[in-house]
């Protein structure tokens, strides 16, 4: 009973945050207040609180590189199987389909089932899991379907097609400086998340062999203890329940994806990686968890509204509370 306390809070506060969005306790569009602390402010603290506070290895650098591919696979082969599906719906489940929950859901959820040593293979996991959620799946999904960073798609005309129309031009200039823009959209996509910079920091710090002096867990240890709080409100607050068909058969979709990739990405860590019991288990639960936080925010920013993103985030939170403790019990008795 003691293992899905900790779970069935973080699903109640996100239950608070949508019964207080229907009561008018927040106003629709208040989840975006949270979003920038959470982003901005209360992640990236909660990322240096955890290299401040436990030691990390430089061999945990494979369990990033692991991390990279299982983040990277999904919205590839989303890419190449939907041809024929509309920009819009390619661009939900390339969203959708990249990443793990690891900071704000997993963390806590590793600490009860297995105790605080899966928190720091858990951080290395997320220092690769960062890499495509915080920037990369987005910079990817919006050169792929070249979509206009900034503006959201229903402003960029229709949708309907496959990929954005791009217009064409045998002027080399031209060519030249839709390269470059090109090059600076990808820069920006990555070293403008304040998440992704915290974490590449954190890594250069560890292949260097420095340490965190100790007044820094001191000063970062209550964005730590907010993280959970505040982003599974911000989900209560931006989820709404699927409109229509369409929506039901996008999430569909998602779980299609999600479910029997992260069963085989969890099976390959536990039987492939070279490593203990401890961070192998640690690693197949973190290929369990939920779709990424980043996915509510990047799904606004390139669709306009993330209700549907939330929702998904929501239900997969519930799945992977199931998947997880059941994979637990299921490493315990091998």
């Amino acid at each position: 009973m003691r293992i899905l306390i900790q779970p069935a809070t973080l699903l109640g506060i996100i239950l608070a945050g949508y019964l207080f969005k229907r009561l008018r306790l927040f106003r629709e569009r208040d989840y975006r207040v949270l979003q920038t602390a959470e982003f901005n402010l209360i992640l990236p603290g909660a990322i240096i609180y955890s290299f401040a506070t436990n030691p990390h290895q430089v061999s945990f650098l494979l369990l990033s590189a692991f991390a990279v591919l299982a983040a990277l696979l999904p919205p590839l082969g989303v890419y190449l199987t939907t041809r024929r599906t509309p920009a819009d719906r390619r661009a939900f489940l390339m969203l959708n389909t990249s990443g793990f929950n690891i900071g704000c859901f997993c963390f806590p959820l590793l600490q009860t089932l297995i105790g605080s040593a899966a928190l720091v293979p858990a951080a290395m996991f997320d220092l690769g899991n960062d890499v495509m959620v915080a920037a990369g799946t987005s910079v990817m999904t919006q050169s792929l379907l070249h979509i206009e960073p900034g503006r959201p798609l229903s402003e960029q005309g229709e949708v309907d097609a496959p990929v954005m129309p791009r217009p064409r031009s045998d002027d080399p200039d031209v060519r030249r400086l839709r390269r470059k823009a090109l090059l600076v959209g990808i820069g920006k996509g990555f070293f403008g998340s304040v998440c992704f910079d915290v974490y590449l920091l954190m890594a250069l710090m560890m292949l260097l062999g420095l340490n965190l002096p100790s007044w820094v867990a001191q000063v970062t240890q209550p964005f730590s203890g907010a993280n959970a709080l505040v982003s599974m409100l911000m989900v209560g607050m931006l989820m709404e329940l699927p409109d229509g068909r369409g929506d039901i058969k996008a999430v569909g979709q998602v779980l299609a994806w999600r479910l029997p990739l992260g069963l085989i990405f969890a099976v390959a860590a536990w039987f492939l990686l070279p490593f203990d019991p401890v961070v192998r288990e640690a690693i197949a639960l973190c290929c369990l968890s939920p779709t990424a936080i980043f996915a509510t925010m990047f799904t606004d920013k390139v669709l306009g509204n993330a209700r549907l993103a939330g929702f998904t985030l929501a239900l997969t939170a519930v799945i992977s509370t199931v998947a997880m403790v059941g994979a637990h019990l299921l490493t315990a008795a091998l």
